[in-house]
């Protein structure tokens, strides 16, 4: 940090607690004093600047954590830890202006969006081109592990440990994607999916026979709430759960043979996930060759909340026929609608979008549901041009509920209302 900062890129800072890495002895020690040094700053900034800041630590926060996913792959990628500082020196500065800070936000959404290009390229890499697969819900007699949060390499170490064993392993959330991917095909006891993701986690992992791993960096905050079988890779990690030392899940074999595991199973539904990119550009090409469309509307993830759902079946009912509908999560048997079932796959939304962007048509993107990445892309599609963006309601630990103004009124980033509103409003 010193020896960037002393580039002249940076300017020099206000504060004398440069210092930060000799002062702290460890992760929380820093994280405390980096609380501290933020208290000081928030009360000599003005408190139209607050929310900015907010917003570009959540970003630095999404950054953060593509980089050590990457890491994860071998990657080092010193662009975004430099783009990352750059960010954090913002802060030391006492005139500044929104202008200012809105450049570096869209700085740093552009730079994340390239670490989330750079990280599915290695998981391609390493575990092949994702491929539409057929995943069950169905838990069979045997003792299991659940693993959740995002990141696949550290599932494919656990499997590598596991698969001469007689453990069953189910996958929780975002990992889920790893079921598309062809290398995890090869792990026989990789069964399948289990409960109904974040929004009912507190539940699936009450009814779940057996350890618990949350990879790295999971935004399951719910450490303080649920008690029992617990493991994790992560640095930080809270009391009460069990550390994983050095990738060896020795532990985690032993706890899994000691539970019950499942008696009888039960059977359950199977969903089919994934997508084929050249599949699905094809058939985008073919209906905009066949109609003349006027506009396109993008649904993304699933949002699992009864309220929610009611919304976005309406929406996919009053939309015009000269609107090409491509959805991400709900259904609909209109000639106008292209179904993918990306379940989990925030990388899909991308993807499928920036290759919409060609066309150069209205672009309504709705998103339904978030997830760590989610401010990243909403500002990056909303900085698009003639293109409409609709957040839907997030859990506090994703994005606060006060940002919101905010990213309306710098952004351009709305919020949905109801549907027959929702679809009236022209891009902007």
């Amino acid at each position: 940090y010193n020896l960037i900062f002393g580039k002249n890129e940076f300017k020099k800072s206000e504060l004398t607690e440069t210092d930060i890495f000799k002062r702290c002895g460890s992760v929380i020690d820093s994280i405390k004093l980096g609380e501290e040094i933020s208290r000081i700053i928030s009360k000599k900034t003005d408190s139209k600047f607050h929310d900015l800041y907010k917003i570009m630590l959540i970003i630095v926060k999404s950054m953060s954590i593509n980089l050590i996913d990457l890491e994860s792959f071998g990657i080092k990628n010193n662009d975004g830890f430099y783009k990352i500082l750059k960010l954090l020196s913002t802060f030391n500065f006492k005139e500044t202006s929104e202008i200012t800070l809105k450049e570096h936000i869209l700085s740093g959404v552009d730079c994340d969006i390239n670490l989330m290009h750079l990280l599915h390229s290695e998981q391609e890499k390493r575990y092949g081109s994702q491929i539409i697969s057929k995943v069950s819900y169905t838990t069979t007699p045997a003792k299991a592990v659940l693993f959740i949060g995002s990141n696949i390499r550290e599932l494919e170490t656990a499997l590598e440990q596991l698969k001469n064993s007689e453990i069953d392993v189910y996958t929780h959330d975002e990992m889920m994607v790893a079921h598309t991917f062809p290398k995890f095909k090869d792990y026989k006891n990789l069964k399948g999916q289990y409960g109904q993701g974040i929004e009912n986690c507190l539940l699936d992992f009450a009814t779940f026979p057996g350890p618990i791993v949350i990879t790295k960096h999971s935004l399951h905050n719910v450490e303080n709430l649920y008690r029992g079988r617990l493991y994790t890779t992560d640095i930080n990690f809270h009391k009460g759960i069990i550390k994983i030392e050095n990738n060896d899940y020795s532990d985690v074999i032993k706890s899994a043979n000691e539970a019950k595991g499942f008696k009888k199973g039960k059977i359950c539904e199977t969903v089919t996930v994934g997508y084929n990119f050249s599949e699905i550009k094809s058939v985008v090409n073919q209906k905009l060759s066949e109609t003349e469309f006027e506009n396109i509307l993008i649904i993304g993830l699933k949002d699992y909340r009864i309220e929610s759902s009611e919304y976005y079946k309406k929406l996919i009912k009053l939309a015009s026929d000269k609107t090409l509908i491509i959805s991400f999560s709900y259904e609909s048997n209109r000639k106008n609608f292209i179904h993918i079932n990306a379940c989990f796959d925030s990388f899909a939304v991308l993807n499928i979008v920036e290759f919409l962007f060609k066309y150069d048509l209205p672009l309504k993107i709705f998103m339904p549901k978030c997830d760590r990445n989610t401010l990243s892309k909403v500002i990056y599609f909303a900085n698009k041009k003639n293109t409409s963006v609709y957040l839907g309601e997030c859990t506090p630990i994703m994005i606060n509920p006060t940002l919101r103004i905010t990213l309306k009124n710098l952004f351009g980033v709305k919020e949905i209302t109801c549907p027959k509103q929702d679809l009236k409003n022209s891009c902007e």
